[in-house]
């Protein structure tokens, strides 16, 4: 569904995409907000990852490292993003500033996770690359319990997806049209 999206498209959608999100009571009381830039056909996040600064909020952002677990950086605006392709992968912006480890995704109040589908029960289906997952574990090992947001198209919320041990629920699923909760 997403390769038959166009520019305008997923433009619009990221408008009310962030518009829903921004409604949200976990995103309207939190201090830090770990997030992710959009890249492709992904709905997109700038919108969102700006007007959260605009209110205050520290906004962390990934950096994919070279064994797919995440380290995380400041995000201060799109000046402060660089386009890091590594391998043959998909080029994504990252934070150019001081990165401050894995381990700082567990001052978040909300996360903000990407994916390509969410079902009923709030089981997220990702890329497939675990990064996520490990973000995942890192926070039930510490016992962080910040809110886990999957931003998604609406025919993305489907009735199942594959589950594997390891994968965990989130609490809610916004789409351009509205918000899902889990739990």
């Amino acid at each position: 569904m997403r390769s038959r999206l166009t520019a305008d498209d997923v433009d619009l959608a990221a408008g009310a995409l962030a518009e829903r999100a921004l409604e949200l009571p976990e995103l309207a009381h939190a201090r830090t907000v770990a997030a992710y830039v959009s890249v492709g056909e992904e709905p997109g996040t700038l919108a969102l990852l700006d007007a959260l600064r605009a209110r205050g909020v520290r906004v962390l952002l990934p950096v994919l490292l070279p064994d797919n677990d995440l380290d995380w950086g400041v995000y201060t605006g799109p000046d402060s993003l660089v386009r890091v392709r590594r391998g043959s992968r998909m080029a994504l912006l990252e934070p150019a500033g001081e990165h401050l480890g894995p381990e700082a995704v567990r001052q978040a109040d909300a996360v903000l996770l990407p994916g390509l589908a969410v079902d009923a029960r709030g089981m997220r289906l990702g890329r497939g690359g675990g990064s996520y997952d490990r973000v995942l574990a890192r926070l039930e090992r510490a016992g962080a319990g910040p809110a886990l947001v999957v931003l998604l198209y609406d025919p993305e919320v489907v009735d199942r997806v594959p589950e594997e041990a390891h994968d965990r629920p989130v609490h809610a699923v916004v789409t351009p049209s509205g918000v899902h909760r889990f739990r």
